[in-house]
């Protein structure tokens, strides 16, 4: 009867540590970036900031857990919303990812999360696609999500500084838009053009051009510096604008740009040389240089890839990766399946308040937090990620200058600095 009673005990103990022995599954995360086509300059650099978020997911949750728990896989949209939904459902149908990060264009975003990503029901977090229309797609089972900001914050800090209201000397009162003919291109023109009017600017022309690179903008550029504005806003990708901008300077002889967050680029540096645009000014969703996640987050990154990060969105890439990672904790945690829906019914719950805030790279205090039972609210690397009704966050927004054939950020407008309209 002792005999039985002891291997029962045993029995029972050696249960209990095989359960809290058990290692969570290792998730995959699909990164939907552009390594070709357009947007091509800006994939890498972001796909970095996923793998460091999951790089310092992993070695958090070896430590409190045993192993790691999520695992990238890449694949390449092109700035095409055709291949962006093939490629999307590859990942989903045949790498059997929980969610994926992506895309970068809000054209292909758009296409990805209605053909594949809502009727799927996968988590997808863009960021960087900024359409209003993102915020705003039909996802019934509230899959749908960003880590920056919309356009319509966009277009009116883009309307203060060429209205001259942010930087002295920077002020136009004719403008013009070339825009690419996506969501993204839309929203943006659309949003740029109702605040610099409602400043008192005209604007002068509206061009829409292909999503598609074209060897030459001649017909478009004609038309759009018809009314001799003072300044073309350039809503583009580096593959279009860095074409028609040296058309510009050689068919027109006009050179006075504003940029965005599409044309904060070193390879238009490159195409068009750095004494063409020095001193030039554009707008983007950027992360104050003085918030302590950001600090963190641009030190690991130097550490990790020798510079510090060179283009917009990779921050937001970063962000994007480590909600995904803590929801993925919290969902081990308490004992359901480490699946898309459950995940997604998590990303609320470990990055809004309340809960106690833990920050960059902070992941394994997170993680023994959550396996204690306690709210976490994770705060990011480009602000606080806190997704809204709409899966939509506020971030602050840049105002930066191309110098000596460099991008520096010249100041930075939070949320309460910038106007509705």
């Amino acid at each position: 009867m002792k005999k039985w009673f002891v291997w029962v005990v045993v029995a029972a103990l050696v249960a209990v540590g095989s359960a809290q022995a058990q290692k969570p599954p290792v998730s995959k995360v699909g990164a939907l970036m552009a390594y070709t086509g357009a947007l091509a300059e800006f994939g890498p650099a972001i796909t970095n900031g996923i793998q460091l978020a999951a790089d310092q997911l992993n070695a958090a949750a070896t430590e409190v857990f045993g192993g790691p728990i999520v695992e990238v896989v890449q694949e390449d949209a092109a700035t095409v919303p055709s291949q962006g939904v093939e490629r999307a459902r590859k990942l989903i149908n045949a790498d059997g990812v929980v969610a994926i990060i992506g895309a970068l264009s809000s054209g292909v975003t758009v296409a990805v999360a209605e053909s594949v990503a809502i009727p799927a029901g996968v988590i997808m977090i863009s960021p960087a696609s900024t359409s209003p229309l993102v915020g705003m797609l039909p996802d019934s089972p509230d899959v749908i999500f960003r880590t920056t900001a919309s356009d319509t914050l966009q277009g009116v800090v883009g309307a203060m500084l060429a209205r001259g209201e942010i930087i002295d000397g920077h002020s136009f009162d004719k403008a013009a838009i070339m825009y690419v003919n996506n969501p993204y291109g839309q929203g943006l023109a659309d949003a740029f053009e109702a605040a610099f009017t409602k400043r008192g600017g005209k604007i002068t022309a509206k061009v829409a051009h292909q999503d598609e690179p074209q060897p030459t903008y001649a017909a478009q550029l004609e038309q759009l510096l018809a009314g001799d504005p003072e300044v073309v806003l350039a809503i583009s990708y580096p593959g279009q604008a860095s074409v028609y901008m040296a058309e510009a300077r050689d068919l027109f002889d006009f050179t006075s740009w504003q940029f965005t967050d599409g044309t904060q680029s070193l390879d238009i540096v490159e195409a068009l040389g750095a004494d063409v645009i020095e001193g030039q000014y554009g707008t983007s969703a950027g992360a104050d240089p003085e918030w302590g996640g950001w600090v963190t987050f641009a030190a690991d990154y130097k550490d990790a890839y020798g510079q510090a990060p060179p283009l917009p969105y990779i921050d937001t890439g970063y962000d994007a990766m480590a909600s995904i990672g803590l929801a993925i904790i919290k969902a081990y945690v308490d004992g359901v399946e480490v699946n898309s829906a459950n995940i997604a019914a998590r990303l609320r719950t470990v990055s809004n308040p309340p809960g106690e805030v833990v920050g960059v790279g902070d992941f394994k205090n997170a993680m023994e937090l959550i396996k204690a039972g306690t709210d976490v609210d994770y705060s990011g690397a480009a602000g606080g990620v806190n997704y809204d009704d709409l899966g939509d966050v506020v971030t602050p927004m840049a105002v930066w200058q191309y110098h000596a054939g460099s991008i520096e950020n010249v100041t930075v407008l939070g949320a309460a600095d910038i106007p509705l309209e």
